[in-house]
């Protein structure tokens, strides 16, 4: 992307004129969330304004008009994955309600002694959910260890299946490293088992084309709020053979079909899985990050990001005492370093002082801490509308305030 286009798509984020520190905002914590272009909040104030009245079963215009835009998002969510149905696109509260939601109605039937394989660059939502269900089974963790470049062993991947395996769950992109996981081919290798697959696309759906049908995986999950989107939304792809057989997750309006005293019977997907009054407001506004992605083209942002990618490790690997983890070839746009021991909070919070937004901790990923044996890292993690004099102004920003940690 050239630098006039970027600057264009910087129009369309005030927020990143804001000045913090003395200086103006330099947001390199996009993996946690991104900011939000103007269309998105325009479309948000419009909810709550031109057309907020409860979707489904209202006769009236408000009504009907919310509804239109909800399922309207729900069809754009569809051909933005290349789902086959519309009735395989739940909409839940975000990425973690969305495997909490697998792991609860998908779980129910596992038994004791099977098996689930995880890996060790899970966030903890891709670890917890699966670890609840011992409450009730005492099902087994099988972990995937990394190499030193932060890649996947995919011979220990393919060791770990037996007739015990019920269930694969993965990131696409790890949120602390980067890596880029070759889905499509652990999927595969899971279904030549008879075994599911979960995909954590978290931290791919903000940066990659995602084709559920070509990866082939049984379930797909994803964050509006990573993607330009409003914050509280989320997407469950499931294959609609395996959402049939799935029990409700929660129970309560819209979910259902039927109720007496004595028996009820539930909706049609996608509603079974959809209890209560959902986020219509920003449902509806999700569309219009559809929309930003699509009109500013996931090949253009992943090269731009790619670009930065590169840019800014070449220039932080000139740091002494550099130490970047993640090192994989096929990587997103996020860069997990130390520098010698300094503890990674000291170092963030001095470079909030000058205006830099990164992330510092152990980014809800404490067993690839473990594993790495750090207590956490400083992430910095680009979106489309980052800058190479972003990057430049991080850089400097480091160059003055690591002599003070160093002491």
């Amino acid at each position: 992307m050239t630098e006039k286009e970027v600057t264009e798509i910087r129009r369309h984020f005030p927020i990143l004129e804001r000045k913090v520190g003395g200086r103006r905002l330099v947001y390199l914590d996009n993996t946690a969330t991104s900011q939000t272009p103007d269309s998105v909040v325009e479309a948000v104030v419009n909810g709550y304004t031109r057309t907020k009245a409860n979707v489904h079963r209202g006769v009236h215009t408000l009504s009907q008009e919310a509804t239109d835009l909800q399922e309207e998002t729900r069809r754009r969510v569809r051909d933005h994955i290349n789902a086959r149905s519309e009735r395989e696109i739940i909409f839940t509260r975000g990425t973690t309600d969305s495997i909490n939601l697998v792991a609860s109605s998908f779980g129910r039937r596992f038994r004791d002694g099977d098996e689930i394989i995880l890996t060790v660059m899970e966030h903890h939502a891709n670890i917890v959910p699966w670890q609840l269900i011992r409450s009730r089974t005492d099902v087994k963790l099988r972990v995937v260890d990394i190499n030193e470049r932060g890649e996947l062993d995919l011979d220990q991947y393919r060791s770990l299946f037996n007739e015990r395996t019920v269930m694969a769950a993965f990131c696409h992109v790890s949120n602390v490293l980067g890596t880029v996981n070759p889905v499509k081919e652990m999927t595969a290798i899971a279904h030549s088992h008879g075994v599911p697959v979960l995909v954590d696309g978290a931290q791919a759906s903000p940066h990659l084309h995602i084709d559920v049908q070509d990866i082939d995986c049984d379930f797909y999950v994803f964050s509006s709020h990573k993607m330009y989107g409003p914050t509280g939304i989320g997407v469950l792809y499931g294959r609609e053979s395996l959402l049939e057989e799935m029990p409700p997750y929660q129970g309560g309006g819209e979910m259902i079909s039927h109720v007496t005293f004595e028996h009820t019977t539930y909706a049609e997907l996608p509603f079974k899985f959809e209890a209560g009054t959902p986020d219509f407001v920003g449902i509806g506004a999700f569309v219009k990050a559809l929309d930003f992605l699509r009109d500013t083209g996931l090949d253009n942002i992943e090269a731009h990001e790619e670009e930065l990618l590169r840019y800014a490790t070449k220039r932080l690997e000139a740091i002494p005492g550099m130490r970047i983890f993640g090192t994989a070839p096929c990587k997103s746009a996020v860069i997990s370093f130390l520098v010698n021991d300094i503890h990674p909070y000291d170092l963030g919070m001095l470079l909030d002082k000058m205006g830099i937004a990164v992330r510092t901790g152990h980014h809800c990923a404490q067993p690839l801490m473990e594993r790495l044996g750090i207590p956490g890292t400083v992430r910095a993690s680009f979106a489309v509308y980052n800058t190479r004099e972003e990057v430049n102004a991080f850089i400097s920003a480091l160059d003055r305030v690591l002599p003070i940690l160093r002491g």
